[in-house]
């Protein structure tokens, strides 16, 4: 696991383009630049790689006072993974989907979806993800989030999930942050949810 004093995070504004382009510009994120729950119609059929790109580097809004659309996370100063946490309304593939577990509550006030983790390549099976998912707590209470909602799978027991189910989060990962399950829509999706919201 790594070491949780050598883990620091950033919002995307305050860190660099650099930062952001060696954590997603290699691997299962390079071609989603986690536009996946972004963009309108079909990700891969509706938008251009080119456009992908510019969207992401609009959404960090590197080098500015915000707002962005996640979380840097640096392993002993490196760049290593990002977490996607922003208000649920800026999301509006949520919104068009079917999926009505994908909009609990939708007039709820001040909830901010965590909707993809990504951990670079040569820092992976260190824990990263727990930290980020933890990091998106105190950043919720930083931004004045009301609630932290995620979309994790839950793998059955004895099986393991592939990359594309797993950027979203494992529920392990959301409940060591302290994430509760709200609901359990499917046999693998769980919905999580943090609140913030004073007692």
């Amino acid at each position: 696991m790594a070491d949780p004093a050598a883990f620091t995070w950033l919002p995307a504004n305050r860190a660099t383009d650099a930062d952001v382009e060696a954590v997603l510009g290699a691997g299962g994120a390079a071609k989603c630049r986690c536009q996946g729950l972004k963009v309108e119609g079909w990700i891969w059929r509706d938008s251009t790689q080119e456009e992908r790109e510019a969207a992401l580097v609009a959404q960090t809004a590197c080098g500015t006072d915000g707002p962005t659309s996640g979380l840097i996370g640096y392993a002993d100063g490196e760049p290593a993974g990002w977490v996607a946490v922003e208000p649920r309304e800026n999301y509006p593939r949520i919104w068009a989907r079917k999926q009505p577990w994908m909009r609990m509550d939708p007039d709820l006030p001040g909830v901010w979806s965590v909707t993809c983790f990504v951990v670079r390549k040569g820092f992976r099976g260190e824990g990263l993800t727990y930290e980020l998912a933890r990091a998106t707590v105190e950043y919720g209470r930083q931004v004045g989030a009301r609630v932290l909602e995620g979309y994790p799978m839950e793998p059955a027991p004895g099986k393991t999930v592939i990359w594309d189910e797993a950027s979203v989060g494992l529920l392990q990962v959301f409940l060591e942050a302290g994430y509760e399950v709200a609901a359990s829509p499917t046999l693998r999706r769980r919905v999580v949810r943090y609140d913030l919201a004073p007692a």
